[in-house]
């Protein structure tokens, strides 16, 4: 049941808006550790931790676990590769697929990135309590989930 509103939409009361600017204000200010400490943009560490999680995926399995558009990830794993922090290879069953890792040099930059990461996550979350974590992680959850039923053409 929704509750009725008004004429004009508040940009800055508006959800979609909201999670859009919380997620720059987040990015921003991870992204400048990134760049400082290791040279790297927030999609060049994205790309590497979803290899650090699931190395030998394509390009195209990249993209869709960052939600980053194909155009742009390749641009960014063009300077991965260029920098080898990641290989890519054929694979050996079906040699129209490339498959994507990370290097030596790129594991070693992974695994330093892991704690710093971690370590702003919970900056992130020490303004609600354990209880408050567990239901926010929860509800982020259904939010997910609750995006993948919605119709606004029908």
């Amino acid at each position: 049941m929704s509750k009725p509103r008004p004429d004009i939409l508040t940009l800055e009361r508006y959800l979609p808006y909201r999670l859009a600017t919380l997620s720059n204000r987040i990015s921003g200010i991870i992204a400048q550790t990134y760049k400082d400490k290791f040279g790297l943009s927030v999609t060049e560490w994205r790309i590497m931790a979803v290899l650090g999680e699931y190395p030998g995926a394509s390009a195209d399995e990249v993209s869709a676990k960052i939600q980053i558009e194909k155009s742009i990830v390749s641009r960014s794993l063009q300077k991965l590769l260029a920098r080898h922090l990641v290989v890519r290879e054929v694979d050996s069953a079906d040699r129209r697929r490339q498959n994507l890792a990370l290097t030596k040099t790129g594991a070693d930059v992974y695994r330093q990135i892991v704690p710093v990461s971690y370590d702003y996550e919970d900056q992130l979350l020490t303004c609600f309590n354990a209880e408050e974590q567990a239901l926010f992680e929860a509800l982020l959850d259904r939010l997910y989930d609750q995006t993948d039923t919605i119709d606004l053409n029908s």
